[in-house]
């Protein structure tokens, strides 16, 4: 009875080391340097770390696999059985040829001061000792000169995208549901494992899998645990919703305790560190917003709304140097929102440079526009009209220039100018003829040259979209931006519509190559309204994103303004007549957002009458504006005799009154409410 209970435990436990052996897969640069250490060639111990579910437990049982192969003696210990595995470590100390395998270290990282002073100093030269827990090796390691060649770091990352493929191969993932499973756990096993699972089992999933609720809950408690309080929680959320955290940024959405909660953050196994701040590993990331937003989505609006606010401050206060990264840290939170294929928002630090060029660039400049003699000359004309529009692109590695772009701002345009550049003309011809520019405004003209591997869709060509969205964002008066896309950049092309921008009819060809020019008016969507568009949860199909089907802004000129303000004036008493005006539909009422329109429009002409008694030089005006529309006098005779005028003096008074009152409301339609209020003199 106990013999064949022998033969079925020893069938299924090769039963069980077999399907391990098919799930394992990479690691094939940790396999060298185990084996090197166990032949002598390496080091004496061997100290692996990364977050929960990377790999760790697998990857010690297959150095127990190479060590028993070579016929070493091999202890498999776990760090949360402390006692036992306090006594089975001492065979290791009398034994040259002991393997010592401690995995889970985390409860023992207490006794790393003892481990590393005085139980490793006392192994036999030929044993080898391998740790593996979440966190690094304490730097005291590093600092003593004694371990530089006795102890090797292995930081544990996830699968390569190849190895990721081969682990869903294994598990029997189907083939259309690879994709946003791999977009889901990236390289980690654990994830990869767990939503294959379920990709398995509910096969009919397809291109629409998304990981179950078991799936994330699991791997919240194996990756992440419990946090010590809310707030180290809402920490956590916030490190995954932005590609970057700072203290600012966590200050921004939690004021308290900021610093405290970016210092826990920055010693989590599974939060990692860059240039710009902290992110944690991807995996961790995907899990940590999927249960937010399924758990507590008013919460996550909350947090998702501070957020964005923060970082669309940041892209108007950054240093010009600054920007495109500001803009891919603003997109990013954004990634998900039926974004177009491609679209990432990731801004891949030290691949591109971006800087002012030089007057010995200007070659450069020129070659890389050599496609056609037509282009060429474009660049050349621009680059001697306005230097300051470029910014030239390298390769951070090599130096290397692969692209320019730049920014032209047009307020007018001579004969010149229009036959220089037909994509130029082609945008002023487009603004004149839709709605034209007024007084101090300009238009904006983006163009780029690259080199042939770097056009389409690139990283290059995302760091220069960034750079154009924030010289958008960023840039005052300006009525119409204009963005040139090459044929064919589909990519590009998707994500501008996106964006809420439109390609309009005509294509110019400088020399032979396809342009298609994109358009946006900035007086009718302003650079507020379209950031909180943005951040709206967009819709499905091609309405979504920042162009989705809300009304316009109103571009009126400076005579059709002032002939509306009139009108209103007189409709004062009939909020039924203003709900018509035009003016209900300008940046003047916009900014009063959550009023009825007609409402705010009549506010907004009794405040900006009152607000002329502040003046003692239009203190005739005030008087006879208030007299005249505030007060229902019902002819303009009665009025005067109210005020105790003549009629003509009275009429010079009421007429000073509106044309400033035109003047003060024209001034903030153009430069916004917080603008200081106009004095002409």
């Amino acid at each position: 009875m106990s013999s064949g209970s022998d033969i079925r435990s020893g069938s299924l436990g090769r039963r069980l080391q077999a399907a391990r052996e098919t799930a394992f897969v990479g690691r094939e640069e940790e396999l060298a340097v185990f084996s090197a250490a166990l032949h002598g060639g390496g080091c004496s111990v061997l100290y692996v770390h990364g977050p929960g579910g990377i790999g760790k437990s697998a990857l010690l049982r297959r150095f127990a696999q190479e060590a028993a192969a070579a016929g070493r003696p091999v202890s498999l210990l776990d760090g949360r059985m402390l006692e036992p595995a306090a006594s089975k470590a001492e065979p290791v100390i009398r034994d040259a040829d002991a393997v010592l395998l401690v995995d889970d270290f985390e409860p023992l990282q207490g006794q790393e001061g003892w481990l590393r002073e005085r139980f490793l100093p006392r192994l036999p030269m030929g044993a080898l000792v391998v740790i593996a827990g979440r966190n690094p090796p304490d730097m005291r390691w590093r600092a003593d000169p004694g371990w530089a060649g006795a102890l090797e770091v292995l930081p544990l990352r996830g699968l390569r995208a190849g190895e990721a493929r081969a682990l869903m191969d294994s598990t029997g993932v189907p083939a259309e549901a690879r994709e946003p499973l791999l977009a889901f756990a990236g390289g980690h096993p654990l994830a990869l494992l767990l939503g294959a699972a379920v990709a398995v089992k509910d096969g009919g999933a397809g291109r629409r899998w998304t990981p179950h609720q078991d799936v994330v809950a699991t791997l919240l408690d194996q990756l992440v645990g419990e946090a010590p309080s809310a707030a180290h929680r809402h920490a956590l959320e916030i490190c995954a919703h932005a590609y970057r955290t700072t203290e600012d940024l966590l200050r921004a959405v939690l004021p308290e305790e900021a610093g405290t909660l970016f210092r826990w953050l920055r010693r989590l196994p599974f939060v990692e560190s860059s240039g710009l701040g902290l992110f944690p590993h991807d995996v961790v990331r995907e899990v940590l917003e999927a249960d937010l937003r399924w758990r507590d989505p008013e919460g996550y609006a909350v947090m998702r709304d501070r957020i964005h606010a923060h970082l669309a401050a940041r892209v108007r206060t950054a240093s010009d140097a600054d920007v495109p990264g500001a803009v891919a840290a603003l997109l990013y939170p954004h990634r998900g929102d039926r974004a177009p294929a491609g679209f990432h928002g990731r801004h891949d630090e030290g691949e591109f440079q971006e800087e002012v060029p030089r007057e010995e660039d200007v070659g450069t400049l020129l070659r890389l526009a050599a496609e056609g003699t037509a282009s060429a000359a474009c660049a050349a004309f621009w680059a001697e009209r306005q230097p300051e529009a470029f910014r030239l692109y390298r390769r951070a590695e090599t130096g290397e220039p692969v692209a320019f772009s730049a920014w032209l701002r047009l307020a007018e345009l001579d004969e010149e100018e229009l036959t220089a550049d037909p994509l130029v003309a082609e945008a002023w011809a487009h603004a004149r003829a839709t709605t034209p520019l007024r007084a101090g405004e300009h238009v904006a003209v983006s163009r780029v040259w690259a080199l042939p591997p770097c056009r389409g869709s690139s990283p290059v060509m995302d760091v220069i979209q960034w750079r154009v969205i924030g010289d958008c964002l960023r840039s005052e008066r300006m009525a119409w931006s204009y963005i040139e896309v090459r044929h064919p950049n589909h990519v590009w092309a998707e994500r501008l519509r996106h964006y809420g921008m439109r390609d309009i009819a005509e294509q110019p060809r400088p020399g032979e190559e396809a342009y298609s020019l994109f358009a946006h008016d900035w007086r009718a969507v302003p650079a507020w309204a379209w950031l909180e568009r943005m951040n709206r949860p967009l819709v499905a199909g091609p309405a979504g994103g920042p162009g989705a089907a809300t009304a316009h802004l109103a571009v009126l000129s400076r005579a059709e303004f002032a002939q509306a303000v009139r009108k209103a004036l007189r409709q004062l008493p009939r909020p039924d007549a203003l709900a018509a005006s035009p003016l209900t539909r300008t940046r003047l009422i916009a900014e009063r957002a959550g009023q009825n329109p007609a409402t705010a429009l009549g506010d907004l002409l009794r405040q900006a009458i009152d607000d002329l008694r502040e003046d003692p030089r239009s203190a005739k005006s005030h008087r006879a504006l208030s007299v005249t529309f505030l007060r229902g006098t019902p002819t303009q005779e009665l009025a005067a005799e109210r005020l105790g005028l003549p009629f003509t003096t009275y009429r010079r008074h009421l007429a000073a009154g509106i044309e400033r009152l035109c003047a003060d409301l024209w001034h903030r339609e153009l430069y916004g409410t917080t603008a200081p209020a106009h004095r002409p003199t």
